[in-house]
């Protein structure tokens, strides 16, 4: 008799419960594991009746095999920023947007606005700095760029008079 005919659904549940709260390594030396103690057949149940990917199995049976554990580079993933993409784009914009930055006009905060968009301080990088217009992050991101470099996108308020 199959080890695998001999799973009861509290076993099954368990299973799939136990796999949902483990992460990474952990969780494929699990499914490894118990792939293997359900013997023969072992891999096709895991996949039809638990729902375990089978490149994840075949991970973590190498894992058990070898004893080296496969490192998961989440951090290499995605979108380059552009800073790595464009390594002068920071001082550029700075450039471009120190000549039309000003402080609070209450002087209240420390902050610089500029009187320049994000769509403005773009235009300007291609015009000015010679960057290309499909190498550029949208006008967004740039916008995005000019707050972390601590300035402020708003229209400058001039000093209001008070009132009588």
């Amino acid at each position: 008799m199959k080890l695998v005919e001999s799973v009861t659904p509290e076993m099954k549940e368990l299973f799939v419960e136990t796999a949902k709260v483990l992460k990474g390594h952990q969780k494929r030396l699990f499914m490894a594991r118990t792939v293997k103690s359900l013997g023969r057949g072992g891999l096709k149940y895991a996949r039809e009746q638990l729902g375990w990917d089978k490149n994840t199995i075949w991970k973590g049976q190498q894992e058990l095999r070898t004893g080296i554990e496969c490192l998961d580079a989440f951090h290499l993933r995605g979108q380059k920023s552009a800073e790595t993409k464009l390594p002068h784009l920071l001082e550029d914009m700075k450039e471009i947007v120190d000549s039309q930055s000003q402080t609070d006009a209450t002087f209240k905060t420390e902050r610089l606005y500029t009187r320049l968009s994000a769509a403005e301080v773009r235009q300007q990088l291609i015009d000015q700095k010679g960057y290309e217009d499909s190498q550029l992050p949208t006008a967004k991101t740039i916008g995005v760029k000019l707050n972390k470099l601590g300035y402020h996108l708003k229209t400058v308020v001039k000093s209001k008079p008070q009132k009588k």
